[in-house]
């Protein structure tokens, strides 16, 4: 049997366990029943319901379309496999392993995806980045983490929005709240929550030695909207801060104050948005999140159990890093948990993480087994 045929047989064998994975039959009975439901006359009479059931319609239609692309991808290196064995055709022959790679390629992106089936796994997420030991080395690294994860997020066709930024003086920024949205976004990023440790040779020295620098990158799950809507807060509970949203060095970067602060006094959470045209979106923006944040608070205090949702919680500084980001005297990002290592920073930082995240997932599943 030749290499091709081998990892096409390997490959369907995949396809069919992603069948059983996916639950494919009973996705598509859900989708079946879901759609008819949406195809009622005075489904949207009750707007909240009508948006509820699309969502899940939507997810649901995702996950089949999915597996609807393995078979068309499978069926194609089948045909020409065929092909190839009744004549000879030189490049269908080069193209044949381009396309074997890509189904596997997307075989990988499948079962990885499989891997998140925790509860909050599929939520969309509000991500929070801090800056922690290093001085202007570490507000600078917390700016590069923001990009980093920023341009991650564009590799996976995923929607970024930061809600809230606040700028060092020097430079870089002290913290910043990005809203993910799309497929599995909180199980994926909840592998990357942790201490990120920064080593180079610092643009702030002038006598330019070598700086180690500490970011934290932190992530909840947003309430799906269902939900969100039975999350009722008692207006006198919460107080409403308007301001002017300001860049680097402290410019104003909105003509109005329209930038907003909600508080949640009985508990002292907060959360901000300042990104949106309007006070009004703002605010609404503002409240989801804060809406998420009360949730997980809520679910901590039932559940007690603190590791599960948000890993123990470390100073950001020396010893307590997930992963080290080395720029001098050498190039490498080595991920402690998993001893994953790249040579490509510069990849990395541009937002290649699927190596670590992967991994990450894995061993979380590994230790899961370990524990039945």
């Amino acid at each position: 049997m030749s290499e091709d045929a081998e990892r096409i047989e390997q490959a369907a064998e995949r396809v069919v366990a992603a069948k059983e994975y996916l639950d494919v039959e009973a996705k598509t009975s859900a989708a079946n029943e879901l759609a008819r439901k949406l195809a009622a006359p005075d489904v949207w009479d009750d707007p909240a319901r009508g948006q509820r059931l699309n969502t899940q319609l939507s997810r649901l239609n995702d996950s089949l379309h999915r597996y609807a692309g393995l078979v068309r991808q499978l069926d194609d290196v089948v045909a020409m496999q065929e092909l190839l064995g009744d004549e000879d055709d030189a490049e269908m022959a080069r193209e044949l392993p381009a396309k074997l790679s890509a189904l596997e390629a997307e075989l990988d992106r499948v079962e990885l995806a499989n891997l998140l089936s925790g509860e909050f796994d599929a939520n969309d997420a509000v991500a929070t980045i801090n800056s922690g030991a290093g001085g202007v080395d570490a507000r600078d690294w917390a700016e590069m983490l923001l990009r980093m994860y920023l341009r991650w997020a564009e590799r996976e066709g995923l929607k970024a929005e930061v809600d809230e930024i606040h700028y060092g003086e020097e430079a870089g920024i002290s913290n910043a709240v990005v809203t993910v949205k799309g497929s599995n976004v909180y199980g994926l990023l909840s592998a990357e929550r942790g201490v990120h440790r920064l080593v180079r040779m610092s643009p702030f020295d002038q006598a330019h030695r070598r700086h180690t620098a500490f970011a934290s990158f932190d992530v909840i799950p947003m309430l799906p909207e269902d939900q969100e809507a039975d999350l009722e807060i008692d207006p006198k509970d919460l107080r409403i801060d308007i301001y002017r949203s300001s860049g680097p060095g402290g410019q104003s970067v909105n003509t109005t104050d329209s930038a907003v602060r909600i508080t949640h006094l009985p508990t002292g959470l907060a959360a901000a948005c300042q990104n949106e045209r309007s006070q009004l979106q703002n605010k609404a923006v503002a409240m989801r999140i804060l809406k998420a944040r009360l949730a997980e608070l809520a679910r901590r205090e039932r559940e007690e159990k603190l590791e599960e949702l948000r890993g123990e919680r470390q100073g950001i500084d020396f010893g307590s890093q997930i992963r080290s980001y080395v720029l001098a005297p050498y190039r490498m990002v080595k991920d402690h948990r998993t001893d994953v290592e790249v040579g490509n920073v510069d990849a990395v930082l541009d937002g290649a993480l699927g190596p670590f995240i992967e991994a990450e997932l894995r061993r979380r599943a590994g230790r899961r087994l370990e524990q039945r």
